[in-house]
């Protein structure tokens, strides 16, 4: 395994790049574009990187389906840590182009609906096409296929074009997220301020089959952040469920969850616990702490022993 590359969403100027290049550790990598998010995460399954990064949620958009059905499916893959980064676009256009010389415009279907409004607005009359990326929109524009592309404004200088409008976005705070996913090992040490991230499969469909799954969170106090269904490819009407939740697998309340949902579930994917890009501290109540679930073993052992 070549312990020194992480792969990417590419190709050169992604905002997965400058997520990726936000890491103290990118500095001493060989960071290598991939043309897709499955392609750099079969890069570390095989072999041929340590980690990659790739976007998983947007808060407009919501979930990266790509990324979500990669880790639920094939060889077994970790997330190590997450990245929130702010996303604001750029009109990026070759030299000379004006405003309305723009009759064709490009850019990753999830940023879309995140420029739809100020495209209506400005540019009423242009045609969108999707590309694999934003950076893979801004090398179309370059080369003439397209007048103008929705990158990152620090993709200009890497394609020879130019920004023509910058700071667009229809929702204020818009922001991705993206995570670093490596192969399975011994989730990092806790920090108080951590997220666990399963997949879940149903074992039959029944009245009452995601209620099940959502109790397991609800009685032990853990706040679950993210859930989303996603097609298992078994037929119409079956899916699976990825989850996100705040604490840690060492968490007492979290590692009783993970058991409850083994104990029910035809499968759980434990995708690992990592800290949180927010660092947000979980509001544990009183009776959900580890010590008041040692206190409650420690008092069960004593029933079983005759000395409660």
């Amino acid at each position: 395994m070549s312990a020194s590359r992480y792969t990417y969403l590419g190709p050169e100027g992604t905002f997965t790049e400058a997520a990726l290049r936000t890491l103290p550790e990118a500095a001493t990598r060989e960071l290598a574009p991939m043309v897709s998010v499955p392609a750099a995460l079969d890069a570390v399954r095989g072999g041929e990187a340590a980690a990659a990064l790739v976007p998983i949620e947007n808060s407009v958009e919501g979930g990266v389906t790509t990324t979500l059905d990669e880790l639920a499916s094939g060889e077994p893959l970790m997330i190590y840590r997450e990245v929130l980064l702010p996303i604001a676009f750029a009109l990026l256009v070759r030299p000379g182009t004006a405003l309305h010389d723009v009759k064709t415009v490009t850019g990753h279907p999830v940023a879309q609906p995140q420029v739809r409004k100020w495209l209506a607005a400005q540019l009423p009359e242009a045609v969108w096409e999707s590309a694999a990326s934003n950076a893979d929109g801004a090398r179309l524009v370059q080369e003439g296929r397209y007048d103008g592309a929705f990158a990152g404004e620090f993709a200009a200088a890497t394609y020879g074009l130019e920004p023509l409008v910058t700071d667009i976005h229809d929702a204020q705070n818009a922001a991705t997220r993206f995570v670093l996913v490596g192969r399975p090992a011994r989730p990092a040490a806790p920090t108080g301020a951590d997220k666990t991230s399963v997949v879940l499969w149903l074992r039959e469909d029944h009245p009452g089959a995601l209620l099940e799954l959502l109790q397991e969170y609800t009685i032990r106090g853990v706040n679950m952040m993210r859930i989303e269904s996603r097609p298992t490819g078994e037929g119409i009407g079956r899916y699976c469920f990825s989850v996100d939740c705040e604490g840690h697998i060492t968490d007492r309340r979290v590692s009783e969850v993970l058991m409850g949902l083994k104990r029910i579930c035809r499968e759980v994917r434990f995708l690992g616990s990592y800290p949180r890009a927010d660092e947000v501290t979980a509001t544990v109540r009183p009776e959900m702490t580890d010590a008041a679930f040692v206190e409650a073993s420690d008092w069960l052992t004593r029933c079983q022993d005759g000395r409660s």
